[in-house]
């Protein structure tokens, strides 16, 4: 676990993060000495954390960059397990899941921040970016309401023997968690996990109530007009 003091700096820190969890375009490789340097430099998490983050921007600046790229789309666009829309784990496409962006979206706007259009307020990095501009306790307290999430993401990176699973420990222990895996149930395959729900069986996405139930059709019969005064 970090033992970092409550009210130690770690804005910096959670841009590298926040910074490792977008796709690693060559914007990104340029910066990676610079985001070296920022991790040393405040000193925020454990040093044996560091040398991993600084292993993992090492190789993503100097490995062939169609590799990382694909890399990267194959890790977290193919697959919910290690997806970095956070509610997605919670909700699934539920309307539960449209709420809580919005209530997460007006948490921004109340600290000032207006989000990008092209970006969705439970995206990790996007998260990560907001509580970078928040002092340091209550950017620890923001973190930790999503430590379960965290932790899940945390354990597939893991199973998948991802380097990125050092971004997601890093996560948590500026929550104060621990990096500890879970068990996690088996992942569906590709195909399944995206598949259209067939007509009039039900909700089948994860995240719905009663998924597996059948919802009934009520046909009510329309009944003949009794309207009088019509023309002939």
């Amino acid at each position: 676990m970090n033992d970092s003091k409550p009210n130690q700096p770690i804005a910096y820190t959670l841009r590298v993060l926040s910074a490792l969890l977008r796709y690693p375009d060559a914007a990104f490789r340029a910066a990676v000495p610079e985001m070296q340097e920022a991790l040393d430099r405040e000193a925020a998490l454990h040093l044996d954390r560091v040398l991993e983050l600084h292993a993992l921007l090492r190789r993503l600046q100097q490995d062939d960059p169609f590799n990382t790229e694909a890399e990267f789309v194959e890790m977290f666009d193919r697959g919910r397990s290690t997806s970095l829309h956070l509610f997605e784990h919670v909700h699934g496409d539920s309307r539960d899941r449209g709420q809580a962006m919005v209530d997460l979206t007006q948490t921004y706007e109340r600290a000032g921040l207006l989000l990008d259009t092209s970006e969705l307020p439970d995206h990790l990095p996007v998260v990560l970016e907001y509580a970078s501009t928040q002092p340091p306790q209550a950017a620890r307290e923001f973190l930790a309401e999503f430590a379960h999430i965290l932790r899940g993401i945390f354990s597939a990176l893991r199973r998948r023997n991802s380097g990125y699973a050092s971004v997601l420990a890093a996560l948590l222990e500026l929550a104060g968690e621990q990096a500890e895996a879970v068990e996690l149930p088996p992942e569906p395959a590709l195909d399944d996990s995206w598949a259209e729900p067939e007509p009039f069986s039900g909700c089948s996405s994860p995240g719905q109530s009663r998924p597996a139930d059948v919802q009934p059709v009520h046909i009510i019969r329309k009944q003949p007009s009794t309207a009088s005064g019509a023309s002939a």
